[in-house]
């Protein structure tokens, strides 16, 4: 089982993105929780805490972990010391800028090219 834990629905991904996940096992959608960015770092670390443990019950053979830092950091670590293999998704920015009727437009668009495992 893969795991996306992040703000971007699998659903949207390429099929390139899907067939990278799929070596993994089916992909399970778990959505990134609201972070208040307000939170204090001990709030953040208890989420974090309360999710590993929700991801650990699934016995995934990965995780694709990416939003707040900190969240992240707590989780990678916690998933990590229980042998959990966590990913990143890397892409290409790919950025497309146009001018007319004075209007300047800029379009970003970021294409996936692999998973980058965590490792310590």
């Amino acid at each position: 089982m893969f795991i996306n834990h992040t703000n971007h629905l699998s659903q949207y991904w390429s099929q390139e993105q899907l067939a990278a996940a799929h070596q993994y096992g089916e992909i399970i959608d778990l959505p990134f929780p609201s972070i208040d960015p307000q939170a204090s770092s001990s709030t953040v670390m208890d989420l974090a805490q309360e999710y590993a443990g929700r991801i650990i019950a699934l016995h995934p053979t990965a995780v694709l972990c990416q939003g707040e830092f900190i969240y992240c950091h707590a989780l990678v670590e916690r998933l990590l010391a229980v042998g959990i293999t966590v990913l990143a998704a890397t892409s290409e920015r790919v950025v497309e800028e146009s001018y007319h009727d004075g209007v300047n437009e800029k379009r970003v668009n970021f294409q996936f090219v692999q998973f980058r495992e965590y490792i310590r």
